[in-house]
């Protein structure tokens, strides 16, 4: 297969994903604007980060467990076993369920640890209030991640994709209603303030569930999977496979994502002032991230598939095609952040002194665009592969040994503040994208030509 169709399928299966994803991060970034309108911006501002990104760390690194489903649903795809992926599907799910009842009660916990936690008290008990809004969409949200999956291993995207758009819209209005409250004669809403936007996202996972759910059911109608006649009883050891495969993915994002919650929490002893700057500016570098986070998911998909058709040329081709896909894009967004930075986070809040504290972020955020592009298609290519060890590793050191020590000492020693952080998180993404693409080229060496699920 020539590069050309090798760059036609990889976008045919990772636009609808980018689609979705950018989708998904519109919800923050909707969330942050219309939080950053109410008064008191900077506090609202920095209130939302604080929830958000305690939220996503513990959310996301605990779903990761459920990103094995990517191997062996598109290994079983590529190899034709459909009522294999069926079962992976149905234990799948039930792995969700127990994932999703341990984050709901530790989100319902944690109030008592960040209480003690040295960061300006309005600040705090709005996070409070946020995060507890928030959790009402836990169960929804993993419903959908492992319904995602499966839609995206048979390649049926575009209804993912429909699915984020749409419940954007429903996330505006409900922001619109319950951050602000309305009245219409007898009918009153009340203004929730920063707890109506967690309701409003809460609201919209709901949504997206119920959509995939749709989705799911119309793809078994029109393709005849077998979904519904697959046998339902428990395998322990099925499980098993999933847990250990799915671990070390689930751990790589919660490090990941950890590194950017331990800096917010750092920053957040700054003031509410600078908080609020590295959301606004986190809020961006997420945004850009999504797209090749969109690509590494189809990485995953299409070098399973070929994995699990026996043609590991084909497996190394979709992977570096996805990871030069995600560098370049990611490069072009580096223009981006460094030319518009002023009108970026004016977009945000009309606070100038927020804008002057976003600005100098924004440009160490365009610094490591590229290296964000690599280090995550990357780890997609990988996943497909079966290799979900590597990211945990390569991102301990980079975040952990190298980024985190770097960003506090030139933020609090050398008196830099969060520009100094964030100078440390790029350290960090530079080595993990040399690293995860360094290991990418040793795994096409010896891809194996016996799938995980044959």
């Amino acid at each position: 297969m020539n590069a050309r169709q090798q760059i036609r399928n990889v976008l045919l299966l990772a636009l609808p994903l980018i689609a979705a994803e950018l989708g998904w991060m519109a919800m923050g970034i909707v969330d942050t604007v219309m939080i950053g309108h109410m008064q008191n911006a900077a506090v609202n501002i920095a209130s939302a980060a604080l929830g958000q990104v305690l939220y996503n760390t513990l959310a996301f690194g605990i779903a990761g467990v459920l990103l094995s489903l990517d191997t062996y649903l598109s290994q079983s795809h590529g190899a034709g076993r459909f009522d294999e992926a069926n079962r992976w599907l149905y234990h799948g799910l039930l792995l969700a369920a127990i994932l999703a009842a341990a984050l709901f009660g530790i989100i319902e916990l944690a109030p008592l640890a960040m209480r003690r936690m040295p960061i300006n008290a309005q600040v705090m008990e709005g996070a409070i209030r946020f995060l507890h809004a928030l959790n009402w969409g836990t169960p929804t949200l993993f419903l959908y991640f492992t319904l995602r999956r499966y839609l995206q291993a048979f390649n049926h995207v575009r209804p993912i994709a429909f699915a984020l758009i749409t419940a954007n819209l429903t996330n505006v209005l409900g922001n619109w209603l319950l951050i602000y409250g309305h009245s219409w004669g007898p009918i009153h809403i009340p203004a929730y303030g920063i707890a109506g936007s967690g309701l409003s996202t809460s609201i919209s996972r709901a949504y997206l569930a119920l959509f995939v759910v749709a989705a799911v059911w119309r793809v078994e109608h029109q393709h005849h999977y077998g979904l519904s006649s697959m046998l339902r009883h428990i395998e322990t050891a099925r499980l098993k496979r999933l847990t250990i495969l799915g671990a070390p993915a689930g751990a790589h994002i919660f490090t990941e994502i950890a590194i950017f919650a331990t800096v917010t929490f750092l920053i957040g002893t700054l003031g509410p002032l600078q908080l609020a700057g590295h959301e606004i500016a986190l809020n961006c570098a997420s945004f850009t991230f999504m797209v090749p986070f969109a690509i590494s998911a189809a990485a995953a998909v299409r070098v399973g598939q070929a994995i699990g058709r026996k043609a590991p040329r084909e497996a190394a081709a979709a992977g570096w095609t996805s990871i030069l896909l995600g560098a370049g894009i990611m490069a072009t967004f580096s223009l981006v952040l460094a030319l518009f930075a002023h009108p970026i986070a004016r977009a945000f809040t009309p606070d100038p002194a927020v804008i002057a504290a976003t600005v100098p972020l924004l440009f160490v955020a365009a610094a490591f665009q590229f290296f964000d592009g690599l280090q995550i298609t990357a780890t997609g290519a990988l996943r497909g592969a079966g290799n979900t060890h590597a990211g945990l590793i390569v991102h301990i050191i980079g975040y952990w040994i190298i980024g985190l020590p770097v960003g506090s000492w030139l933020g609090f020693r050398m008196g830099y503040g969060a520009v100094g952080l964030w100078l440390g998180l790029c350290a960090g993404l530079i080595v993990a994208g040399v690293a995860l693409t360094t290991v990418w080229h040793r795994t096409t060496q010896k891809l194996p030509e016996k799938s995980l699920v044959s």
